[in-house]
């Protein structure tokens, strides 16, 4: 199987796993499914979030999960267990596409790694 069409599938299979669990069955879109890497992260499951920590939810998951490419690492974490990255490369010049479809195999790497898919 092509690269693309097993990446394709991988992320087809996370979408409809995560939109039965947590938006009864309405397809998430990847920015639903970034903040909820956020707050797996995160790891305060139980609470809910102001605006601004959502944006901050959804740059510790991107941080995450650009991590393994060499861009980000885990600095410390904060007295109320929020995580704080440092930049180790810049990330490059994508077009929107392309910025897709490296969200698409981070966030399916993440998955496969935690067992959420095989």
């Amino acid at each position: 199987m092509a690269r693309d069409e097993e990446l394709k599938e991988r992320w087809d299979l996370v979408v409809e796993k995560l939109s039965n669990q947590f938006a009864d069955g309405d397809r998430l879109d990847l920015d639903a499914i970034i903040y909820l890497i956020g707050v797996q992260e995160l790891g305060q499951l139980a609470q809910s979030f102001k605006k601004d920590q959502k944006l901050d939810l959804m740059h510790i998951a991107i941080c995450k999960l650009l991590t393994p490419y060499g861009y980000y690492e885990l600095d410390f974490v904060d007295n109320e267990g929020w995580p704080h990255y440092k930049t180790l490369e810049a990330l490059p010049h994508l077009k929107a596409g392309e910025q897709s479809v490296l969200m698409k195999e981070a966030i399916v790497n993440y998955f496969l790694e935690t067992e959420f898919i095989d």
